[in-house]
């Protein structure tokens, strides 16, 4: 049995490395320092590189985080500390329909919301576009998390006078901090990849970023634009977009929990 469950977790493991591998077997070509300081090039011209677009993405990140983050973490802490209430289950359930919405109607929905009343494409439609689809997957992760904390903690911090809220926020919240960041950056990971609500929102652009209320380019974005391009070179930075995409999410990943275990307190 052993030896099957170790077979089942290769077999899960497989096109993931195999995704990686030719996604770094394609893109490394083309990774050099122009292509994160330069801007894209005009059809022709040799060189270039998607420095804007990763920008571009870096900021509709944080801007989809700062929004995405915080309502996700207490939806989620809503739905588990009062998880018996009407309001909790009709939260419950828009936000597992709110998870199964395609990104592309989402991407529709910001822009009715915010792309033709302001007239224009801006980054403030694509970060509120990424923010939507982010709330869910954090929000999912904090309540199962915060479902594993024994009653008996909180029973014990109420029973020495502490306030609940008190109770949620220093002692429950602030132990499952490691799973809620893991949770975190499944979210990140989620809408860091994501093209169909940029192109609705954030629209893109071959310059670097001016402005919020304009529109942005973005690595997604980018890299489908140059994918269905008929131009070889483009096609090799699409290629390279990609595999940074890729590390971009690992480092993420890698980072964050290498800063969690170091603040993590000690076992005895």
């Amino acid at each position: 049995m052993v030896g099957l469950l170790i077979g089942c977790a290769i077999l899960a493991l497989f096109p993931l490395f195999s995704v990686f591998l030719y996604v770094c077997q394609q893109g490394l070509p083309g990774l050099h320092v122009n292509f994160f300081t330069s801007l894209p090039k005009p059809v022709g011209e040799v060189g270039g590189g998607m420095a804007n677009a990763v920008l571009g993405s870096l900021i509709l990140i944080t801007l989809a985080s700062l929004i995405g983050i915080p309502v996700g973490i207490a939806t989620g802490v809503y739905l588990s500390e009062y998880g018996k209430t009407k309001l909790s289950m009709i939260l419950r359930f828009c936000t597992e329909l709110l998870a199964g919405v395609p990104s592309i109607i989402i991407g529709i929905f910001a822009y009715s919301l915010f792309v033709i009343p302001m007239g224009r494409f801006s980054s403030y439609a694509g970060g509120a576009a990424l923010a939507v689809i982010m709330i869910p997957t954090v929000a999912r992760t904090t309540e199962e998390l915060l479902k594993l904390v024994p009653v008996h903690i909180r029973e014990a911090g109420l029973a020495l006078g502490i306030s609940r809220w008190k109770v949620t926020l220093i002692i429950v919240l602030r132990g499952s901090l490691s799973g809620i960041m893991t949770g975190v950056m499944l979210g990140l990971a989620r809408v860091t990849g994501e093209t169909a609500p940029l192109l609705f929102t954030a629209l893109g652009s071959q310059y670097w970023p001016r402005s919020l209320d304009q529109p942005i380019a973005s690595l997604p974005v980018q890299i489908y634009t140059y994918a269905i391009s008929p131009f070889e070179e483009w096609h090799q930075q699409a290629w390279t977009g990609a595999l940074v995409l890729v590390l971009f999410v690992f480092i993420l990943n890698l980072t964050t929990r290498m800063i969690l275990k170091r603040h993590a307190p000690a076992k005895d």
